[in-house]
């Protein structure tokens, strides 16, 4: 079965500030990213989230602190919502040994075990079946958990998805499928990759609940997640939930972004999910102008926190970049 849901319309005012300065902590650590990668400071590859905010801020509010979370390299956001803190994420930009991944995996294989933060996974797809593997390790264990599983719609073309949704299915695991769709992939339009592009279609084929919802809205992502998590807790197997949402920034900073028109991320730019949240609290008299401006002074100090605490760190000393490299031992 599939079908799309609607936001509730309702929140309290504490509730309000939490989400708003979840996608605010995220947005201004990326675009403070941007900056520091321009002047050289984070180096390789860097993927950004900008645009995706209410997916993450929603969707990780309805998983619990003993789940699970498996994401992509697109997953700052996940990362910093999850509760990795500022201070060890922008450390492993930096390639420090006091970042999240001891500095050996930069901005996209951030980890945290303490978090239950299981990647930041560089190849497509390849989360997927980590996900079903810690399901079913929580299952053999008697262990009542569930496993998130973020990943974007090009991930549906590779097998990988494929087989993971098959598995999860047949051995009713308590996965909850977690799909972004911001439409392009790489570069690739999913209108020119894939034949149905109804994703939930593709995943109720393999005889699970499957939804769509707006992932520009925070309080839809929410709620979708939270449905979708509690039918998996209560042991009705794997859900499947596509968040249909948009990046406003290239694939990564080494994208030329021939495929897209400008107009059209203007256009999208208009479902900005932290300034239309903002509005619509504005008009419900939650939150107005000086408490967003409150908000904004609270995550600038803490990024700023983290900047300093990432350029102070260290490096690794060169004689342990061998460490934990596996070799073929020579007869």
């Amino acid at each position: 079965m599939t079908t799309t849901l609607r936001a509730p319309h309702a929140t309290d005012e504490a509730d309000a500030r939490h989400l708003l300065l979840g996608m605010l902590r995220v947005r201004r650590f990326e675009e403070r990213c941007v900056e520091l990668y321009s002047a050289a400071l984070i180096r390789g590859f860097m993927h950004l989230y900008i645009g995706e905010e209410a997916v993450a801020v929603g969707a990780m509010d309805a998983v619990g602190p003993e789940d699970a979370v498996v994401s992509t390299y697109r997953e700052h956001g996940h990362a910093l919502v999850r509760g990795v803190s500022a201070r060890a994420v922008m450390a492993e930009m930096f390639g420090r040994v006091e970042g999240c991944s001891r500095g050996h995996g930069g901005s996209m294989h951030l980890f945290d075990t303490a978090t239950r933060f299981y990647g930041g996974n560089a190849i497509v797809a390849g989360g997927l079946p980590v996900a079903v593997g810690l399901a079913l390790a929580d299952r053999l264990a008697g262990q009542d958990r569930v496993t998130a599983c973020f990943f974007g719609e090009g991930a549906v073309a590779e097998g990988a998805f494929h087989e993971s949704m098959n598995l999860a299915a047949l051995w009713h695991l308590p996965v909850v499928f977690l799909c972004e769709n911001n439409l392009y992939a790489m570069g690739t339009a999913l209108r020119r990759s894939e034949s149905q592009t109804d994703l939930t279609v593709k995943a109720a084929s393999y005889a699970m609940p499957a939804w769509a919802v707006d992932g520009m809205d925070v309080l839809a992502c929410r709620a979708a997640a939270r449905r979708a998590v509690g039918l998996v807790r209560a042991g009705a197997g794997p859900c499947f939930v596509e968040f249909r949402t948009y990046r406003f920034r290239a694939h990564s900073m080494y994208d030329p972004e021939l495929y897209r028109s400008k107009e059209e991320v203007e256009r999208w730019k208009t479902r900005d999910p932290l300034e239309t949240f903002a509005r619509r609290l504005g008009d419900a008299g939650l939150i107005g102008p000086a408490e967003r401006e409150r908000l904004e002074a609270e995550v600038a100090a803490e990024i700023d926190d983290a900047v300093a605490f990432a350029e102070a760190g260290t490096l690794e000393p060169v004689e342990d970049l061998t460490r934990q490299v596996y070799r073929r031992a020579v007869p």
